[in-house]
């Protein structure tokens, strides 16, 4: 059983960084395509970055250049680095790994508040 674990999550000022950390168990993560979603109160789930097992990245159009997706596989680990955090940035933040044939794994999540 894959288990995904979020960290890092917090309440930040406009302009600040903050740094997700997402722990899986299992070696078998590190042939996953893993990313980050979020899901802000009354609106739907959405993609954030996605990294390939091979470190081909992908981000939402509304976070390029400011968050950053990383991935250590000796770890089981993936990063998402957020600088600039600003109030529509606030949601649920979580980890997902996901492989075509294969189940997809979700964590439980970890809050960002961005707020003055």
């Amino acid at each position: 059983q894959v288990q995904l674990v979020e960290s890092g999550g917090g309440l930040v000022q406009p302009g600040e960084p903050l740094t997700l950390s997402c722990a899986g168990s299992g070696p078998i993560l590190r042939i996953y395509t893993m990313g980050w979603y979020r899901q802000a109160p009354g609106k739907q789930r959405e993609l954030v970055a996605s990294i390939t097992n091979n470190g081909n990245t992908n981000y939402a159009d509304f976070v390029r250049g400011r968050f950053t997706i990383s991935r250590d596989n000796a770890e089981n680990t993936i990063y998402l680095r957020m600088n600039n955090l600003q109030p529509e940035d606030t949601a649920a933040y979580y980890c997902n790994a996901e492989k075509k044939y294969r189940p997809t794994y979700w964590g439980q999540g970890t809050q960002v508040t961005v707020s003055s």
